[in-house]
């Protein structure tokens, strides 16, 4: 990465951070993917209960192969022969593992789900959540992240999916009803009731859609 994006990123990073504590979240800053699965790892005890939705950013640091390896209990959704019960587990869980939509520098969070299970579990349930975000996905303010949440994420995992929706055709969102579509629920994070429970990793590098 360019040395100037990368004095760029760590100091928009430090603005996020502050408006994540204000917001009664905790941020931290990685340089690069390794120290992001190092830093993550630390919030994990062994044996702990932990579970995430389709988070392609957790996918990408390496965690998610780190905890299959690992001493924990993992709820991988995929070995479910039935994955509404996995998914019912994860409100439950120690720690719940995800990603953000978008984010805005002020420490805002949008986030787009069409099952809701992962908009719901951020909101309530797990005892931890743990947000991997790379800062390819921060957004001067809220109107700015949920412009990238449905043109940009959704669009992308529209397509990943194989799902028949106007936007994985256009590539942009198209305010669709569709049978398909995955922007049911919208889900816009500005506090945590409980301090503690929010933590946020700023990854310097793109990761996810």
């Amino acid at each position: 990465m360019n040395e100037n994006i990368v004095k760029r990123n760590e100091k928009l990073a430090q603005k996020v951070i502050k408006g994540l504590e204000s917001r009664n979240m905790n941020g931290f800053y990685a340089a690069s993917k390794e120290e992001a699965l190092q830093m993550a790892l630390k919030f994990i005890p062994e044996g702990s209960t932990v579970t995430m939705g389709g988070g392609m950013s957790v996918r990408e640091i390496g965690l998610f192969d780190a905890l299959k390896k690992g001493n924990y209990q993992f709820i991988d959704r995929d070995e479910y022969a039935d994955r509404r019960e996995a998914m019912l587990l994860a409100y439950d869980a120690d720690i719940y593992l995800a990603s953000a939509n978008a984010m805005t520098e002020d420490g805002v969070m949008v986030n787009i789900d069409g099952g809701a299970n992962r908009v719901s579990a951020l909101a309530y349930g797990p005892k931890v959540v743990l947000m991997i975000v790379g800062m390819n996905k921060i957004c001067d303010d809220v109107d700015g992240a949920m412009k990238r949440a449905r043109n940009v994420a959704a669009p992308i995992n529209a397509q990943r999916f194989g799902l028949d929706t106007p936007c994985s055709k256009t590539g942009a969102c198209m305010n669709c009803k569709s049978p398909d579509t995955i922007c049911c629920q919208f889900l816009i994070t500005r506090y945590s009731k409980e301090k503690d429970r929010i933590n946020v990793i700023l990854v310097n590098d793109d990761l996810g859609f």
